[in-house]
């Protein structure tokens, strides 16, 4: 249910984007890179991509739960059920989303959401891929305590959307609104890396959350809030943005020494490292004035990024719509298809020779399948007309990426962390 709500609310969300980037323009505080959206928004579209084959671990085993081991009954008829559901999924939130600040587990795959260096809605979309793999687990109380399983998708569907508008640097304190609710201002707070904001205002609809349990606090004008993570991503790569935290543990594991260590590597807080591993491997220093990462791409190849890009995106809205009724073999070819064509994207924006090569395979590849096949990934037959559009446009990208990056550098911009 939450994929076929978000994609209808896409329209919506891609409005309000449009919106918040001509209000930034008139004033003139412009909070948007056409890459940095790209690959937040790529984020949150391979996040929905995953979510289609994660079914189980998202909604299956808390309907398990409910049928097998809820000690209560409650009706799905019921106000009360919702809205004290809301309530319970928000404190359950809560903990989920501090527990992913504080155990390295958890961080590495929440750490997707905190990782662009802007603050604009299109980071609202910024979300992981692997976060359901263990996220599950904090929302068993309610399952214990026999909320239905339409009721809980429902209100994770209501706390997810709510937080969308709250990702904007474009509206400012809202008096007591702030002192009760998320607001821009308490969440603009927390996606901060300065040391006064670290760690802070983990609620999803409720800020009094974090003021019961001491996690709270105010943004400050004297202080302005700079974005990102103490890490740096340095990438547009979704792919990697992924993956980047779990290969740090998984190194840090192999590499110490103690038992005990390569286990506390995983349940420790983020910054914690074993003392040999540190030593033999330090790491960076954190500068909170570092130079934005942001490689110079040309017009042309800008247009090229987005025109692909936004390609990729009206698709991903029939695979959504299709997945269930498509065959789990052709299903993985097409979501492998999609998270290439973002991963491919992205190593473009980086101004990587390599990527150029990828791109030429994938439209050749496009238009080989169409051509031989008849078909889209062997569902969706293909009138002629359709089957030479395809073809038609993977050759005029073809051309058009020859064109425009023949002439790229062997080298990008700023040095990734892959």
């Amino acid at each position: 249910m939450q994929e076929k709500v978000i994609t209808l609310a896409t329209p919506v969300f891609f409005l309000l984007i449009f919106t918040e980037l001509i209000v930034g323009l008139l004033r003139k505080r412009n909070t948007y890179r056409v890459n940095d959206a790209i690959n937040s928004i790529s984020l949150g579209v391979l996040s929905q991509i995953s979510g289609a084959f994660m079914q189980l671990l998202r909604i299956g085993i808390y309907a398990w739960l409910v049928r097998h081991v809820a000690l209560l009954e409650l009706p799905a008829n019921s106000i009360w059920v919702w809205v004290s559901g809301l309530l319970l999924y928000d404190f359950c939130y809560y903990w989920l989303h501090r527990f992913g600040h504080e155990v390295n587990i958890l961080w590495a795959a929440h750490v997707v959401h905190h990782q662009s260096e802007e603050y604009n809605l299109s980071t609202a979309l910024r979300q992981t891929s692997s976060g359901a793999l263990l996220g599950w687990i904090f929302y068993v109380p309610m399952a214990l305590l026999g909320y239905p399983p339409e009721v809980f998708a429902a209100v994770a569907l209501i706390d997810l959307i709510y937080q969308f508008w709250v990702h904007t640097q474009q509206i400012g304190k809202l008096g007591w609104f702030d002192r009760v609710f998320v607001s821009p201002s308490n969440h603009r707070a927390h996606h901060a890396v300065n040391d006064v904001y670290l760690d802070k205002n983990y609620g999803g609809i409720l800020i009094l959350w974090d003021r019961l349990f001491g996690t709270f606090t105010e943004e400050q004008d004297q202080e302005p809030v700079v974005y990102g993570t103490r890490s740096p991503l340095r990438s547009w790569n979704p792919v990697w943005a992924n993956l980047e935290v779990y290969k740090a543990l998984w190194l840090d594991a192999w590499r110490a020494r103690q038992v005990g260590d390569k286990l506390r590597v995983w349940i420790a807080r983020p910054g914690w490292r074993p003392a040999d591993v540190a030593a033999a491997w330090p790491s960076s220093q954190f500068d909170i004035g570092r130079p934005l990462y942001h490689p110079q791409l040309t017009r042309p190849a800008q247009i090229y990024c987005l025109l692909q890009f936004t390609i990729v995106l009206l698709v991903t809205t029939h695979f959504l719509a299709a997945q269930a009724t498509v065959p789990q073999l052709e299903c993985l070819a097409y979501a492998v298809w999609l998270g290439a064509g973002l991963w491919i994207v992205g190593g473009l924006m980086e101004m990587r020779p390599l990527y150029v090569a990828l791109e030429a395979l994938r439209l050749m590849a496009t238009a080989a399948g169409v051509l031989l096949g008849h078909a889209w990934f062997g569902a969706v037959p293909l009138a002629p007309l359709a089957q030479g559009c395809i073809i038609a446009l993977s050759l005029a990208s073809l051309t058009a990426l020859w064109r425009i990056f023949k002439r790229l550098p062997t080298t990008h911009g700023y040095l990734s962390h892959q």
